[in-house]
């Protein structure tokens, strides 16, 4: 759990493990891993671009507007750009892993359960 003045902030979403590399006021640099059957829930950022880099397993990235799937394998990449809702799952039998780049800019973590952009 993340401290926010001095009281426990809890994520908006739990995975088996995410390992921050690099973060600055505007980047952040963090390796996700998912087990089978885990997802990022649907979400947009207002202002950042997400980068992923597929490292192993397959990773699911869906969005909505513009509607679309695509599955990364080992060594490819997808930028999702700002305020475009997506969903990141487990595409995978086994564990999935990815470095996921963000920024530049203010982060923000917007749910986006019902949202079409």
């Amino acid at each position: 759990m993340a401290q926010a003045g001095g009281r426990a902030k809890a994520r908006p979403y739990e995975v088996s493990k995410r390992e921050v590399v690099a973060k600055t006021g505007e980047l952040s640099v963090t390796l996700f891993t998912l087990a089978p059957g885990e997802s990022v829930p649907w979400h947009l950022h207002s202002e950042i671009c997400d980068d992923f880099f597929c490292l192993e397993g397959r990773i699911g990235v869906e969005t909505r507007t513009p509607k679309a799937k695509h599955l990364l394998n080992p060594g490819e990449r997808l930028r999702v750009p700002p305020r475009t809702a997506h969903l990141v799952i487990n595409a995978d039998s086994g564990t999935s892993r990815y470095l996921l780049v963000q920024g530049v800019g203010r982060y923000d973590f917007v749910r986006a359960q019902d949202a079409e952009g």
